[in-house]
């Protein structure tokens, strides 16, 4: 019963360190992959005022999240793209990643819709720290 409890703390810090080193890896520009820029996919500026220099795994579209950082490549926020439709007709978006577990300050609103997500979404957007909406602002 020991060795059991044992080995499974020991699996537990394991993966807990191998969760931190992943949170880590995001913190800075690019965050590899599966990651990929928004712009060298889409016809989208490389920095977008508001929302940054954008990264997104082309598996988790079209909700994200889009990793957005700073022109220094901080990571500023997480963003999601939700289309209106979808949440309407009852669909959820569960368990979704953030680039950070820190989060000082959320903003949501509306877009009528732009390449990528051209449908009508909802910008739903977690600010990482104090400073990180006017650093993505210009």
């Amino acid at each position: 019963m020991l060795k059991s409890m044992t080995l499974s703390a020991a699996m537990a810090i394991c993966a807990s360190f191998a969760m931190a080193q992943e949170n880590q890896a995001l913190l800075q520009s690019p965050p590899g992959d599966p990651y990929v820029q928004v712009s060298d996919v889409l016809p989208l500026p490389a920095f977008i005022p508001g929302l940054g220099t954008l990264f997104v795994s082309p598996d988790t579209l079209p909700a994200g999240p889009f990793l957005a950082y700073d022109h220094d490549g901080k990571l500023s926020a997480t963003v999601y793209m939700t289309p209106l439709e979808e949440l309407q007709n009852g669909v959820s978006y569960d368990d979704l990643a953030t680039g950070s577990q820190a989060v000082t300050s959320v903003d949501i609103y509306y877009n009528a819709g732009h390449p990528g997500v051209d449908k009508p979404h909802a910008h739903v957007v977690l600010f990482h720290d104090a400073d990180a909406k006017s650093r993505l602002a210009e």
